[in-house]
């Protein structure tokens, strides 16, 4: 029989310690109230007669309080219990101090591991941790139920983001930067004024940028269409000096020759200016500000061949990179960047599709940007296009008073992820049981989710004011409350979800690709779909289907799963979960079956979802990436590219390792042959680790083995 400890550990169950317990106890009463030694044999035999295969502690725990009151042992059975309180006590000291300490030494793997934005060895990342570390651990021991603590450690669910619960923070968020920068906005106590030409204005949205930022925890998005207007006024500026100086002197062609002149000089160094910032500038979290450029061309646009005009720009830089300390072009993290496609775009002999190409292009060489469809995303929107926030998350369609649509200026208030796989391993193919199990989790996951929105409830807008006063989000009044914005869908709250194909694998034997599997699956969406639209009637809170970006959960969920259960074939024995409702990368599927299949798991998970393809030698394909361009605008609301690429650690050469001469992985830049010094990045799953290596020779020697 196996033991689950409070912790998640799996331990084997070890008779003695029962006998331990009670003798403990024993020894704080009467004589004639202590526990016999066959009343403590009749207690253990109890136990192990049940013939279960895994056991709580609390289960082992409370038959043993309940078997002392049946042998009248009642003094006894109190200082049991006092001295279950004790440890649940020590349990709940303080226990950052070796998490804390194993950070400052480099030692701390698993948060090295947890965020590839963020290097562990810098001062101002340490700190960030250290103060993550604290407020996990006051989360857990003090600030949530005791319940939802639990279910977090045993991977029922995963309450994301414990590191900053502790504050009155929020997720991610779509800044209304188009406000900010008509009517000016604060910073640090300062007045920033509506800019005046387009160097300035993309300079005050990197401001921007790093104070929201500075302030919350998840990721934001800034829709770039807002910039047209400042890069007419430099237009404006431009014609008219050059005009005050050269008019009557010089033909009007060469004079709108000199402006367009300062114009794409201008239009070059404002983008690079943003590029630049961004990947140069350090938040309050230890990290560049994780941040993504949506690039939008609305028909009846005022600024539309401006903005066409700044797009161009945004992914030729993309294109280029930015050099390392080495001087070696590589790619940036960030801006992240998603290109919407439409009717004039999509490659189907529309004005702009040159800047379609031209972001495929980019795609092949640098990953993003990623696509959205406007076509198929105003299906599932009531007719809107806007931005995810940050990365995925998508917020619901509504209305302000005067009936309009708002997007910009909303945010998600938090995120719980609710691990499938798991119950579908106790159901053991018993549907019955599964839907039960899942309704009793779903309320846990709502329950969690409700301690998210009261840490908010209540919080005054002085907390942020970049956020709350300045314009990012509102312009409430000082000390003015944020409550009006948690309800009534004006911000999202998100019930995550991991591994519909593991769990429609273990409910139906099936993927859920196959005809079975698929009806099983879709059952599952469906059914999550109609909780959170419940939870949001129930409430008049924005609760959304959000299918996470959370890589790193999908091994964290396995790995419990794996202590806990075993090795279960197509299940544990992967190592990772399959991220929310994604087809298994082992799946044998093309890249347009995959899309078109996806599509429909898409329109369910509203609140968030993101589909990948995998195109081999991106750069030699470009033709193939067009094609697929083309199947998302007609096919799917939102996709992106994954290929593998190596990085060069010496150099920082960023494309193909080559096999030499000598049958050796060589850099085709520097010449590095350390494979140590060599990384592969996947992007099927997220994974940013180490290589594996293995030691056999096969015709290209030494072999790279990809993590999944």
């Amino acid at each position: 029989m196996k033991v689950i400890k409070r912790d998640g550990r799996v331990v084997d169950f070890d008779r003695e310690k029962i006998k331990t317990a009670i003798s403990k106890a024993n020894k704080e009463v009467r004589t004639k109230e202590r526990a016999t030694k066959e009343e403590m044999y009749e207690i253990i035999h109890y136990i192990e007669g049940l013939d279960k295969k895994r056991i709580l502690v609390e289960d082992i725990q409370d038959i043993i309080e309940q078997k002392l009151m049946e042998f009248q042992k009642y003094e006894l059975s109190k200082k049991y219990i006092v001295y279950r309180y004790t440890r649940a006590l020590v349990r709940k000291q303080n226990t950052t101090d070796e998490s804390i300490l194993g950070l400052i030494r480099n030692e701390n793997k698993e948060l090295a591991e947890e965020n590839s934005n963020k290097n562990t060895m810098l001062a101002s990342t340490q700190r960030d941790y250290i103060a993550g570390e604290v407020s996990r651990d006051l989360t857990k021991r003090m600030l949530l139920p005791e319940k939802i603590s639990k279910a977090h450690e045993e991977g029922i669910l995963h309450f994301h983001d414990a590191d900053y619960f502790i504050q009155p923070i929020f997720n991610c968020c779509l800044i209304n930067i188009g406000d900010m920068l008509d009517n000016g906005t604060v910073m640090n106590g300062k007045m920033i004024e509506s800019p005046k030409s387009f160097q300035v204005a993309c300079t005050v949205v990197t401001q921007i940028i790093a104070a929201v930022a500075s302030n919350q925890y998840g990721g934001q998005s800034v829709n770039l269409k807002h910039l047209g207007k400042y890069l007419r006024k430099s237009y404006d500026k431009f014609k008219a000096e050059i005009e005050r100086k050269y008019k009557g002197k010089i033909k009007n062609n060469i004079i709108e020759d000199l402006v367009q002149q300062r114009l794409k000089s201008e239009l070059k160094a404002g983008v690079q200016t943003i590029q630049y910032q961004i990947n140069t500038l350090m938040t309050t979290n230890g990290q560049s500000p994780f941040v993504t450029l949506f690039l939008h061309l609305e028909e009846g646009d005022p600024y539309i061949k401006e903005n066409a005009m700044i797009i161009e720009e945004v992914l030729r830089q993309r294109y280029e990179g930015i050099k390392n300390e080495a001087g070696v072009y590589v790619t940036p993290a960030f801006p992240k960047l998603v290109y919407v496609l439409d009717e004039f775009n999509s490659l189907k002999g529309g004005k702009y599709d040159y800047l379609t190409k031209l972001a495929v292009k980019c795609s092949a060489k640098r990953m993003y940007p990623d696509y959205i469809s406007a076509k198929k995303m105003r299906e599932n929107y009531e007719g809107n296009v806007f931005s995810p926030m940050g990365c995925r998350s998508f917020l619901s369609p509504w209305k302000d008073e005067k009936g309009n649509y708002k997007f910009e200026g909303r945010f998600n208030q938090g995120v719980v992820s609710i691990n499938l796989p798991q119950i579908a391993i106790i159901a053991d193919g018993d549907e019955e049981k599964f839907w039960k199990l899942l309704e009793e989790r779903l309320e846990l996951c709502k329950e969690a989710l409700m301690c998210r929105h009261y840490a908010l409830l209540g919080t005054t807008s002085d907390i942020s004011p970049i956020h709350w006063q300045y314009g990012a989000i509102a312009r409430l009044k000082k000390g003015e409350k944020i409550d009006k914005l948690l309800y009534g869908g004006y911000s999202s709250i998100s019930l995550g979800y991991i591994g519909i194909y593991e769990t429609t694998k273990l409910m139906t034997g099936e993927s859920q690709t196959t005809e079975k599997g698929h009806e099983f699956a879709l059952k599952v969406m469906n059914k999550l779909k109609a909780t959170v639209d419940k939870w949001k009637e129930e409430t008049n809170i924005g609760f959304a289907l959000y299918g996470t970006p959370a890589e790193s959960l999908c091994y964290r969920f396995a790995r419990v799963d794996k202590e806990r259960f075993g090795t279960i074939k197509d299940v544990t024995d992967k190592g990772y979960y399959t991220n929310s409702y994604h087809v298994d990368v082992r799946e044998k599927i093309d890249a347009f079956k995959k899309l078109e299949f996806e599509s429909e798991f898409q329109k369910i998970s509203t609140g968030g979802c993101i589909s990948y393809v995998e195109i081999p030698n991106m750069n030699k394909n470009i033709d193939a990436l067009e094609t697929v361009v083309k199947f998302i605008y007609d096919n799917i609301q939102y996709a992106e590219f994954n290929t593998k690429s190596d990085y060069c650690h010496i150099c920082g050469f960023d494309g193909e390792i080559i096999i030499n001469k000598d049958n050796e992985w060589e850099c085709p830049n520097c010449g590095n042959k350390d494979h140590k010094k060599m990384t592969v990045v996947r992007r099927t799953c997220g994974y940013l680790g180490e290589n594996f290596w293995n030691v056999g020779k096969t015709k290209e020697i030494k072999q790279r083995v990809l993590h999944l």
